[in-house]
């Protein structure tokens, strides 16, 4: 295990002991050794405003990712899960999206999305939903929004593989029994597929609350954390402070602070689930 555990300490411990360094000094360009300065960067922070709101802007990316991956991947795996004649063709369609590069995702839907030129709001106009043509990043509210959707379209087929293998470890003679005896599908599904489906949902839970927090690209490169800072996350706050207010010390405070939260609750998920199958 020597060389595993090397590898681990050379790609992970070490970057992060640098991180938690340059987070107790003052330093604002790359190059600098700065001063010293203690956990003053980390009072700052903590204290900041901006530190609490992106914070809570960031659940409310992951709660809403989370939610709408769930439900668009569960639907998706159990239609993939039949049997009809295109279903090994539709499986790989659906990875299509996960396949496309970040940026490619980014341009299309900038494109789709836009208010002159672009073809959702017409759509939507001709199907009655809509009136005029709307700005789907033009507020907080709708921006943030907008992205989950996209961000969640990007990343379903992901969670739809994981939840699609799932389903074909579930014995069939169950589900046959079952129908055998009676049951609909409605409770087949409540009764055999949901809770043997558990333990894979609470790994995607943790795994997936780890990626969508982490999430930069997709934000970055539609809203910059706009408008009026209605999608700064931490990860852009981060990028913002490092980069844009050449506080590279502050940011790694922010960074330092953001990985032990989302360590404890990888920790706790852990446990949590270790309880549930022993139970």
């Amino acid at each position: 295990m020597a060389p595993a555990l090397g590898l681990l300490t050379i790609t992970l411990l070490w970057p992060l002991f640098l991180a938690i360094d340059l987070s107790l000094r003052d330093v604002r360009f790359i190059g600098q050794q700065g001063e010293f300065v203690g956990l003053r960067n980390y009072i700052e922070v903590l204290t900041e405003d901006r530190f609490w709101e992106s914070g809570l802007r960031s659940l409310i990316w992951v709660a809403g990712n989370a939610f709408v991956q769930t439900a668009l991947a569960l639907a998706a795996a159990l239609v993939l899960h039949q049997n009809f004649p295109v279903v090994r063709i539709a499986r790989v369609w659906v990875l299509l999206t996960w396949i496309v590069p970040t940026v490619v995702v980014v341009i299309i839907w900038r494109w789709l999305l836009s208010n002159s030129g672009g073809m959702i709001n017409p759509l939507l106009i001709q199907a009655g939903v809509l009136d005029a043509p709307v700005g789907f990043f033009s507020t907080r509210e709708s921006a943030m929004t907008t992205l989950i959707l996209i961000n969640s379209w990007r990343w379903f087929p992901f969670v739809t593989l994981m939840i699609l293998a799932a389903l074909t470890r579930i014995p069939s003679d169950i589900d046959e029994a079952a129908r055998m005896d009676g049951a609909g599908a409605w409770q087949r599904f409540r009764r055999i597929t949901w809770p043997l489906l558990q333990p894979t949902l609470s790994v995607l839970l943790v795994v997936g609350t780890l990626l969508s927090f982490n999430v930069f690209d997709i934000i970055w490169l539609i809203t910059a954390g706009g408008p009026s800072g209605g999608t700064q996350t931490l990860p852009v706050l981060i990028y913002e402070t490092a980069f844009k207010g050449y506080e590279l010390s502050r940011a790694a405070a922010i960074s330092v602070l953001t990985g032990f939260v989302l360590m404890g609750f990888a920790i706790v998920s852990s446990r949590s689930m270790t309880r549930e199958e022993g139970a």
